[in-house]
């Protein structure tokens, strides 16, 4: 997949994410919805990345260790904490499926469940994050800095430029 096109999917997706993490900036209805979405999101996700998660499940014990060894272990606790999230959500869903007509009454359990889970969630996001910093730092600024800079005008630019000269 090309880096731009994974790059506005990783950006969407981690936009949903921090939306889905806080029910109180979007309220529980919106919560639900878009932690719906945000679950066929990670399916197109990891259906664009599949070709790497199968050749490192092949090569996993094949060496003695390397990066794509650690990636793999984070995004795989990452994978189980976010499908614990929404398979907990779903069962204690109070807005989305009930509009379906569909209520489960789950237990307390699964929203202690669904609170751990999150909170894993989003330990685990921060690792896979800071495992890819380097990878998302050359491609914003390759695909949304140097753009956004070459809209400005050259004189413009110079100008800046000289005046920064001067002031500093």
């Amino acid at each position: 997949m090309p880096a731009k096109t994974n790059l506005t999917l990783d950006l969407i997706i981690f936009t949903a994410f921090v939306a889905v993490a806080n029910p109180a900036l979007t309220g529980m209805t919106i919560h639900e919805w878009l932690a719906l979405a945000f679950g066929a999101a990670i399916i197109t996700h990891l259906l664009f990345h599949w070709n790497w998660i199968a050749a490192i499940t092949r090569k996993f014990f094949h060496k003695l260790w390397h990066q794509s060894r650690l990636n793999y272990v984070v995004n795989l606790a990452f994978f189980v904490a976010v499908t614990a999230t929404m398979l907990s959500g779903v069962l204690i869903s109070k807005s989305a499926l009930p509009i379906l007509g569909i209520d489960l009454h789950a237990g307390q359990q699964w929203k202690m469940i669904h609170t751990l889970a999150a909170d894993a969630s989003l330990i685990l996001l921060g690792l896979h994050f800071a495992l890819h910093i380097k990878w998302v730092v050359f491609n914003l600024k390759k695909h949304i800095v140097t753009p956004v800079i070459r809209l400005i005008p050259r004189q413009r630019t110079r100008s800046l430029a000289a005046q920064t000269r001067i002031d500093g």
